[in-house]
């Protein structure tokens, strides 16, 4: 029995990157192909690499010494484990005849970043992801071109192998999955070079995503199908795409609602005028009425973000910040003194404003004119 670590050159302990690397630098080598006289040879770094290569038949390989032994008695492979599965395997359980080779993929998670008017009114955004795909050499046989998958000589084909055991039961008749093929039935006597028996590869490919209106950080939205595909051409798992809204510069988002600031003369906010706002909507005249103070609101209906699960948008608020001039030439001095002295506030005795007023003092003091 030959030494599959020593038949691929790499010790006990190589790492599942070490082995393929290994592999490919003998295929490259031995390969029919290119030199003809080694295909015993390559075919022997072929079975090497397909026990050590898939973790559960190295395990069983390490546990057994060689996985092609049937063995018998109390191996190192032997358990409870072993006892278990042969009660239960009458009742539907352990091995049953060989598994399929393909196995579903994993799901995939990216990031999506998107600007705010992507999130009020849903957007085409095309994404790069790196994934597995089918490996278009072998089209997922994991086979080089021309030749096929081989029974296994251990199992005759059927994925499992049985074996006796004494026991303090007695002697049982224990069933598990053929570590020689790992239960599928079937060996890879000549893997494809392009996928190395894998039967995909990685890739990069580009998907044109709809991100919905109404987005927010931390939407996710499932493609289904778009994820890896899985082993020996298996089906794909999904993709999902995680929204992360970048900040805008003048709107802030909660909820579904947008607010802004407008910063107003003291001479506006006093007399009253019409100001220009910029909305996601395009330009709206706004009426700043006389005597506006600071922090007041004004809403916009129907101008925030779209409701993502139903009709309808969230509403825009304006508050609205009154600044007060810090350098005024000698006329502007004169002016304002020249207003104070006419409404009687040449030395203001100023007033606390109380920390809850009830609304007949806020209509109390509307009506006075403060």
């Amino acid at each position: 029995m030959s030494d599959h670590y020593a038949v691929l050159g790499v010790d006990r302990d190589a790492s599942t990157e070490d082995i393929k690397r290994a592999y490919r630098r003998l295929a490259r080598k031995l390969h029919p192909d290119v030199n003809p006289e080694a295909a015993e040879e390559f075919k022997e770094v072929s079975r090497a690499y397909h026990v050590l290569s898939t973790p559960e038949k190295r395990r069983a390989y390490d546990l057994g010494g060689d996985p092609n032994g049937t063995g018998g008695g109390f191996g190192p492979g032997f358990g409870f484990s072993d006892i278990f599965e042969t009660f239960f395997a009458g009742a539907g359980g352990g091995a049953r005849g060989p598994v399929s080779r393909q196995r579903r993929g994993q799901d995939a998670l990216i990031r999506l970043d998107i600007d705010l008017e992507q999130a009020v009114f849903g957007a085409e955004r095309e994404l790069v992801v790196d994934t597995a795909v089918v490996c278009p050499t072998c089209d997922g046989s994991c086979c080089r071109p021309g030749t096929s998958p081989a029974r296994c000589d251990v199992c005759g084909g059927r994925g499992q192998i049985q074996r006796t055991a004494r026991s303090f039961l007695g002697q049982v008749m224990t069933t598990s999955a053929c570590p020689a093929c790992g239960g599928y039935g079937t060996v890879i006597p000549d893997p494809c070079l392009e996928c190395s028996g894998e039967g995909r590869v990685r890739t990069r490919r580009t998907l044109t995503i709809r991100v919905p209106a109404g987005v927010d950080t931390g939407t996710r939205i499932q493609l289904g199908g778009q994820g890896e595909v899985g082993q020996a051409g298996g089906p794909p798992g999904d993709l999902y795409v995680e929204i992360a809204e970048r900040p805008h510069e003048v709107f802030t988002r909660r909820g579904d609602d947008l607010h802004c600031t407008m910063i107003v003369p003291m001479t506006a906010a006093a007399l009253g005028t019409s100001l220009d706002l910029e909305t996601l909507d395009g330009d709206r005249s706004i009426d700043v009425r006389p005597g506006t103070q600071p922090g007041e609101v004004q809403t916009l209906r129907g101008l925030g973000v779209t409701h993502l699960r139903s009709g309808g948008r969230g509403d825009l608020h304006l508050h609205l910040d009154v600044a007060t001039p810090t350098r005024l030439d000698d006329e502007q001095t004169e002016l304002l003194r020249s207003l104070a002295t006419l409404r009687g506030e040449e030395r203001p005795a100023g007033r606390m404003a109380a920390a809850n007023p009830s609304v007949f003092s806020k209509l109390r003091d509307r009506f006075a004119g403060r």
